[in-house]
């Protein structure tokens, strides 16, 4: 088989399985403080699958740097459900923004038929398992989806976090 017919498969293959994935994960500097979270069992992902890079801050209209944010008494879930809110460390509300980037984040996944995704562990928009979460002005870690997290897997998507793919080695599994 000639060089160009595997390289014309391969591609066929990375349309085939898009996987989005937040974006400080892939290096881009876009995490609150303008730094990234880069991840090398992430960037392995490209080998085998079309990486769509989101960040559903910066997709809500909020700028890099930014102040951090939380979520206040609840989880996405809450805030989708107009529950709980997000606000900054200065107290600023932030729901919208989120709620937004979200949407946003929904809408890249439907448009190019996504029905995984890779995001960020405790983040207000992409934690999977644990996020961050402020009661009586104090900030403790918790069980907890983020607000990106929560709207898509209600609308049916399989949420990975980064750590869940490096500790179970779930490379393959993607």
């Amino acid at each position: 088989m000639n060089s160009n017919k595997k390289d014309t498969e391969k591609d066929e293959q990375l349309k085939i399985d898009p996987i989005i994935v937040s974006a400080c994960l892939l290096g881009i500097n876009c995490v609150f403080d303008g730094s990234s979270n880069s991840n090398k069992r992430i960037l392995e992902l490209m080998e085998k699958h079309l990486l769509i890079p989101v960040c559903p801050e910066q997709l809500g209209g909020l700028s890099t740097p930014r102040d951090s944010q939380n979520i206040i008494q609840g989880s996405g879930e809450d805030v989708l459900l107009g529950k709980a809110k997000v606000v900054t460390i200065k107290g600023n509300d932030v729901t919208e923004n989120f709620k937004k980037g979200a949407s946003e984040v929904l809408e890249v996944a439907k448009l190019n038929k996504v029905k995984i995704a890779v995001f960020k562990e405790n983040s207000p928009s992409c934690g999977v398992h644990f996020i961050y979460n402020v009661k009586q002005n104090q900030k403790f870690k918790t069980s907890g989806k983020g607000v990106t997290s929560a709207l898509l897997i209600e609308n049916g998507l399989r949420i990975i976090s980064e750590k869940e793919l490096e500790e179970n080695n779930l490379i393959d599994l993607v």
